[in-house]
């Protein structure tokens, strides 16, 4: 079971899966808020609201980072949830516009916080090298595959209730999390944080990524998931109301397109990876990215609109990102020697972040005041940049060995994970496979 064998951290991780879903509700019933106060201004709200959670979550989650070890943890991570609790029960009665951005910015704060301080815990509580890599990669998983749960809970609950009692299951959610957090035994930090000032600490991992070719094709990649994510997530509320339209449920339909897609995609990514590589997989995901922004500007720029029409690009897109994203923990893991997995996680965190900071008033802000046309058009650019200079920055060369790949059903590797001295190398005609490659030790 590796890392999950461990009591505190199933108990830590399935807090994080409990918090991430109640997220994910809120950000559905955020969108019909907002389409209830200001109608066709719907996406320049939500569009705002995101960009302010994710200036916040660039900005906060690298400072927490740097941080966390002189906090005491667990207090720390059950304030943050009962705070977002607290917040989230106060939506349901805002009226104006402003308060929504309040509220979402305090909410979005708490939770750029959570996340940094509960990867700062693993280490603590896993002291396997191995293992410790495995946990971070989970985390990542499961606070990418948020976007599927979340529009599918959110439909079936949408068709027996009204959307703000929503806001009431996402308070639960993070009470559940606070209380599985006081379950587990979080120590303190154990060790002294990283050498370095703050502001060396907080820009160690986008060093990295600056310096890795595999990272800068990562960053890449980024761009193009963000920029077709944010069409799905800030405009398919007044897309589904105002052109299709549809229902509160119809909108979290079409959201549920978009997770269908991730899970079918997320679930073939495995079987896929034992074919080709995380470069090729991830390189397709952009593709297939690109290809679905293309598709919605056609279709927005169509005089007839269609529900079967927007289902399949919303699915290409939720295919796309599953591709582009779920091999990402993999390509981390083998880029960084273990003192370095941290910061190269965290810089991921902040890096893809900011990505979507581009996208989301665009999508927002762009879409309002010139068309959707026109904004999908420059989301769909930036998509097929992205698209384009991963390629180009992540070259081709033989991947470095990542350590334990259990979790894939492949054996463990008994070289140290990262390390810049080992490589893999076929054997001529061959692929890289147990029985057909040789380990060597780089000049």
């Amino acid at each position: 079971m590796g890392p999950f064998s461990h009591r505190d951290f199933r108990l830590l991780f399935s807090a994080q899966i409990v918090a991430l879903l109640g997220t994910g509700l809120t950000t559905v019933a955020l969108g019909l808020l907002a389409y209830d106060i200001a109608g066709s201004s719907a996406a320049v709200v939500l569009g705002t609201a995101l960009t302010i959670k994710m200036v916040l979550y660039v900005v906060i989650a690298p400072i927490a980072a740097a941080y966390v070890d002189r906090l005491p943890r667990r207090a720390f991570l059950v304030s943050l949830d009962i705070l977002r609790a607290a917040i989230v029960l106060a939506l349901p009665f805002v009226t104006q516009v402003w308060q929504i951005y309040l509220l979402i910015g305090a909410l979005q704060a708490a939770s750029a916080a959570f996340t940094p301080t509960f990867q700062a815990v693993i280490p603590d509580i896993i002291t396997d090298e191995r293992q410790y890599t495995t946990a971070l990669s989970a985390s990542q998983v499961a606070y990418t595959m948020e976007s599927l749960a979340s529009p599918v809970v959110a439909a079936l609950a949408l068709l027996v209730i009204e959307f703000n009692v929503l806001f009431l299951g996402t308070a639960a959610g993070f009470v559940i999390s606070a209380a599985l957090v006081l379950r587990a035994a979080v120590p303190d930090a154990r060790r002294a944080a990283t050498a370095g000032g703050p502001a060396e600490r907080i820009l160690a991992g986008a060093r990295i990524f600056t310096s890795t070719p595999s990272l800068r094709g990562v960053l890449a990649v980024n761009f193009a998931v963000a920029a077709t994510g944010s069409i799905v997530v800030v405009n398919t509320v007044n897309y589904v109301r105002d052109r299709l339209g549809g229902t509160e449920s119809d909108v979290a339909w079409m959201l549920a397109a978009s997770g269908g897609g991730t899970l079918v995609m997320a679930l073939a990514v495995p079987r896929l990876l034992d074919r080709f590589t995380e470069r090729t997989v991830m390189l397709t995901g952009a593709a297939l990215l690109t290809a679905a922004a293309i598709g919605a500007v056609a279709m927005a720029s169509a005089d007839r609109t269609s529900w079967a029409v927007t289902a399949t690009v919303w699915l290409a897109s939720g295919a796309g990102s599953a591709m582009a994203i779920t091999p990402t923990g993999k390509v981390l893991r083998a880029a960084a020697a273990p003192s370095e997995v941290a910061a190269v996680f965290a810089a991921q965190f902040s890096l893809s972040h900011l990505a979507w900071l581009l996208a989301y008033p665009i999508s927002g802000w762009g879409a309002n005041r010139f068309g959707l046309v026109p904004a999908w058009a420059l989301l769909a650019l930036i998509a097929g940049a992205g698209a384009v200079l991963a390629p180009l920055l992540w070259r081709r060369t033989p991947p470095t060995v990542a350590g334990d790949d259990t979790a894939a059903g492949t054996a463990p590797n008994p070289l140290e994970p990262g390390s810049p001295a080992w490589r893999h190398t076929a054997a001529a005609g061959g692929t890289l496979t147990e029985c057909q490659c040789t380990c060597t030790q780089a000049a």
